[in-house]
Parts: C-alpha cells; sequence; structure tokens
C-alpha cells in the first residue's frame, strides 16, 4: 500500500512534467509566432524600402552596386540581380531555380508581391528564411532583391547563458524540493499523530486525543476524531457504571435470596418471620425480574428495530397506561389529574407508546412526595401532538439534566433502592421516542418538581 506522502509526490512529479510539456509546446509557439515571423517581416520591411529605390526599366549596375552597400551594413544577405538564375553566384549554397520560382512564385511576383520561403540548408545546418522582392516594369521582371537569413535554433538564443540557466535551474529544483518536502512533512505531522492515536485507541487508551493545530480538513478531521474519543470514553465510563450498578442490584437481592432461603431450609425461622422472609424473597425477585426485562427492553431498543406504526388513539393508551399505575400512585396517595385533546390521533406502535407513558409515569411516582398531584395534558403544536407529564416531587438537579436520558445515568449516584431505579427507564423512553421520529425535552427544578415534553408527529390525512 504507497502512503499519502509517495502520492503526492509522485503528484508534484507529475505536475512538473506537464508543467516542462507545456513550456516546451509554449517555447516552439513563440519560437514560430515571434522570432520566425518577427525576421520575416523586418526582412520584407528591408526589401520594400530597397525598391524604392528601383525606378523601373532595366536593373542597372549602380542599382546592384547600391544594394551590395546596403548588405555591407544589414544584418541580412541582400543581393540584386537581373537574372534569378545568377543567384548562384552570389550566395554560398546552391539554389534549385525551379524550385525557387516556379509557377505560383512568378505570378505573385508580377503581381508585385514578395515570395517568403523557409527551409532547411546542409550549408548552415539549420532553416533558412528567404525573401524575395520582384523588380517588375510594364508586367515584366526585370529582376529580383533576393534577402536571406539563417534562422538561429532554440538552444542557440540562450548559448550564451546555458550554464547560468542550467545553475539556476538546479538551485531552483533544490530549494523547491526542500520546501516540497518540508510542506509535505507538516501536511503529514498531524495525520500521523493522527494515525498513532487510533491505534491506542484501539489497544483501550481511550483517553487519546491530539493536538488541532489548523482549521483545514485535517484539522476539522482531527476535532472529529477527539469528538468520537470523547464520546467513546463516556461510552465505556457509563458501561462500566452500568455492570457496576447492575452487579450491585443483582448481589443485594441474591444474597437476602440465597441467605433467608437456606434459613428457612435449615428451619432456623419460623412462623411469622418466616412469612416476612418468604414476602421479602419475593419482592427480591421481582426486582430482579423488572431489572432483567428493562435490560432486555433496553437491548431491543438499542437496535433501533423496525416496527409498523399504525393511527393510535393517543388518550386511550395514555389512559391505559395510567389504569397499570393506579395501586403505585395510590400507596403514595398520589392523584394523577388529566387533560386530554380526545381528538389527537398519531402514527405509532401501542405497545411501545404504552412503555413510553408508563415508564414516564412510573419515574414521576417514584420521585413525587406523597400527597401531591401529577398532571398530565395533551395537545397539537405544529403538525406534533405533545405530551405534558408535570410533577411536584424532588426535582433534578440542573448539572444532571442534559444527561438525564443518557443509557446507564443516575442521578442518585448511591443507588439506594428505595429511591431510584436502574438508570434505564428514561434511556428506554427516549430510544422508542426517537423511533417514533418524536423528540423528549425535560425540565426541571431542584425542590419543585419535574415537566418531561414528548412529542410525537399526528398521523398524516
Amino acid at each position: 500500500m504507497k502512503k499519502l506522502s509517495t502520492k503526492i509526490w509522485g503528484l508534484i512529479v507529475l505536475f512538473l512534467l506537464v508543467t516542462i510539456t507545456f513550456m516546451y509546446v509554449l517555447t516552439e509557439y513563440l519560437y514560430e509566432q515571434l522570432y520566425v515571423e518577427d525576421t520575416e517581416t523586418t526582412m520584407i520591411e528591408v526589401g520594400e524600402k530597397l525598391l524604392t529605390k528601383y525606378k523601373g526599366g532595366k536593373v542597372t549596375d549602380q542599382f546592384i552596386e547600391e544594394v551590395e552597400e546596403f548588405n555591407t551594413y544589414s544584418n541580412f544577405d541582400v543581393f540584386a540581380v537581373r537574372n534569378p538564375r545568377e543567384l548562384s553566384a552570389c550566395v554560398p549554397f546552391e539554389i534549385d531555380y525551379d524550385a525557387l520560382i516556379g509557377p505560383n512564385e512568378r505570378k505573385e511576383l508580377l503581381l508585385g508581391n514578395a515570395v517568403t520561403k523557409i527551409g532547411y540548408e546542409e550549408r548552415f545546418e539549420r532553416q533558412i528564411i528567404s525573401v524575395i522582392m520582384p523588380l517588375t516594369d510594364q508586367n515584366r521582371l526585370e529582376g529580383i532583391i533576393y534577402l536571406y537569413y539563417p534562422l538561429a535554433k532554440i538552444s542557440e538564443l540562450a548559448n550564451k547563458d546555458v550554464f547560468m540557466i542550467i545553475g539556476c535551474a538546479i538551485i531552483f529544483s533544490a530549494l523547491l524540493g526542500f520546501f516540497v518536502y518540508e510542506g509535505i512533512r507538516h501536511i503529514m505531522r498531524p495525520l500521523n499523530d493522527l494515525q498513532q492515536a487510533v491505534e491506542k485507541m484501539s489497544d483501550g487508551h481511550y483517553e487519546t486525543r491530539v493536538t488541532v493545530t489548523s482549521k483545514d480538513e485535517i484539522g476539522k478531521l482531527s476535532e472529529a476524531f477527539n469528538e468520537m474519543a470523547a464520546s467513546i470514553e463516556r461510552e465505556d465510563e457509563a458501561q462500566k457504571n452500568f455492570l457496576a450498578t447492575v452487579s450491585h442490584e443483582l448481589r443485594t437481592p441474591i444474597s437476602y435470596m440465597k441467605g433467608y432461603s437456606e434459613a428457612i431450609l435449615q428451619n432456623f425461622i419460623d412462623g411469622k418471620e418466616k412469612e416476612e422472609a418468604i414476602s421479602l424473597i419475593a419482592r427480591e425477585a421481582n426486582r430482579m425480574e423488572r431489572l432483567t426485562n428493562e435490560l432486555l427492553e433496553l437491548a431491543r431498543t438499542s437496535n433501533e428495530q423496525k416496527f409498523e406504526l399504525y393511527p393510535i388513539v393517543l388518550a386511550e393508551t395514555i389512559r391505559d397506561a395510567i389504569s397499570l399505575l393506579e395501586q403505585k400512585s395510590a400507596e403514595k396517595n398520589i392523584e394523577i389529574t388529566t387533560s386530554f385533546d380526545e381528538e389527537i390521533i398519531v402514527e405509532g406502535h401501542e405497545e411501545k407508546l404504552k412503555q413510553i407513558f408508563i415508564n414516564t409515569i412510573e419515574n414521576a411516582i417514584r420521585y413525587s412526595n406523597n400527597d401531591s398531584t401529577i398532571s398530565i395534558l395533551t395537545k397539537i403544536v405544529k403538525g406534533n401532538a405533545i405530551i405534558e407529564i408535570i410533577d411536584r416531587g424532588i426535582g433534578i438537579p440542573e448539572k444532571d439534566l442534559p444527561h438525564i436520558t443518557e443509557r446507564f445515568y443516575r442521578v442518585n449516584k448511591a443507588r439506594s433502592r428505595s429511591d431510584g431505579g436502574s438508570g434505564l427507564g428514561l434511556s428506554i423512553v427516549d430510544q422508542l421516542v426517537k423511533q417514533h421520529q418524536g423528540s423528549i425535552k425535560i425540565k426541571s427544578e431542584l425542590g419543585k418538581g419535574t415537566t418531561v415534553s414528548i412529542s410525537i408527529p399526528l398521523m398524516e390525512e
């Protein structure tokens, strides 16, 4: 598997190759379009100026001498001849007259137009550009002005500075390589830190965090990793707390049941004490059964089981839940008052909804004072059914409110069997409400009571 740094280097090399290719093509283009065309244009301008010296008629020796005199000071080689075939005696290379002035070229010359030729010449080992200017009089070609110039090669254009260019290229490449190396090392450092942190996390070190040094994509990835690590650490701590809670909750009833059952079997107690012992064993067995059922229910909701939703009359479902808890409310002399909108129909699962209301109302009863009141009401707000369960009990500390629906979380860390449950009830409620595409909000004031608001979408018409 290739390292990311190798891929980055490969990408840089690819970009360099593309850049070099582009520069080569651009140089060829500039050579052709600027250097060659500029040379051609200059030669034509020189030829046109020389033509102004020709007054018509036969080409005189004086005119030829004037052109040759100009040739002494010109960058180009310039000759004037009466017969184009005489050029072979003037230029240092052989000229194929038929190729030089064919029918088409002769036609252009007779029209007074210049003819340009570019071709390779072995004598100079390079391209030769030549311009033929016509000397015409009354549609007769009396002679020509011939200008030619050996074009420089691209390599020759920078021949003087070649060593400087090579040196600069080496220095530039070295500096580029250094900065690219440092840049890649800087980019890869947080990724390497992330890799090491992930390896530590896989070994169970959930407290591992990485330092966020930037706000780019890597910085956001580091922040996401830290959030994930914090979440896993919380979950791990919650699991440990849960195991400790379950162990405590199970150990106590099991020890009671074991001790009293052995005492009964060995006839250490009898009469009224025996009946009380049997009653205690039955009560502890019920607690164990309830805890086991809650654990099973939590496992089911955590797996996000899909269940069929169908129209439910909300008021009837809540009344069914209240009727199942009448005995518990009567034990504390708690009055449950209701105010229902009988027209509210939601899409839900009857048993799951009933479980939501049983858990919530049971919590309200457990943490309400004796001889108090619990109010339950329903209403419609923005296309959702709102169920509010209000008690006047002991309330919940503000610091515990954000965590109250977390799995395994208990407000009472002492885990008293008399004043608290297993810490799973509201977590189950939260999961079931989410499976109904709803939400739950809890407001509470210590010593004054708690309001639980459950929102469930109405049935679509």
